[in-house]
């Protein structure tokens, strides 16, 4: 896959001196690496292994490999989806907020429903079976992905079970 023609993005993490004082302790760009498959780039901003998050954990957040989404905690993600790219359809159990920055991205749900996502634009997913897609033949999409983990959906007192990527034909 060639890098998508998206600049990198700004990364800010704050904390705090010897004093309790408020401290810029990283400021750096980074720029989504391709997945396998090839259709988008990932580029994780940041995980938690648990919520309520720790501010004290000394751990920068891109040093943790959370998966899809980690267990018992939260992840943001950008993620860089090329023309014409889709993910496989997919259910976790979290709570997912994409926030829509550059481009378009169609949701498509597992009934065939399909709604077309633009810039400014923020999807809240609740544990369905979805999957995205980019619908442009030219221009690539952006999108920040904010995962925290959920129980499971529940229909007639059956917990629905996930359907990670890797599961998905």
């Amino acid at each position: 896959m060639s890098r998508i023609a998206l600049p990198p993005y700004r990364r800010i993490v704050t904390g705090h001196d010897a004093a309790g004082r408020a401290v810029i302790h990283s400021d750096a760009q980074f720029r989504p690496e391709p997945i396998p498959g090839g259709d988008a780039a990932f580029s994780l901003v940041w995980a938690t292994p648990k919520v309520p998050v720790d501010n004290d954990d000394p751990v920068d957040g891109r040093d943790r490999n959370p998966g899809l989404t980690l267990h018992g905690g939260s992840v943001i993600r950008v993620v860089d989806m090329l023309p014409g790219g889709e993910s496989p359809m997919h259910r976790t159990n979290s709570l997912d907020f994409g926030i829509v920055l550059a481009g378009e991205v169609e949701l498509e749900l597992d009934d065939g429903v399909k709604t077309t996502v633009g810039p400014g634009s923020i999807v809240v997913q609740r544990g369905t079976i979805h999957l995205w897609r980019n619908p442009s033949t030219s221009v690539p999409c952006r999108i920040v992905f904010v995962l925290v983990e959920a129980s499971p959906v529940t229909v007639n007192g059956v917990p629905l079970a996930e359907l990670k990527p890797e599961q998905a034909g």
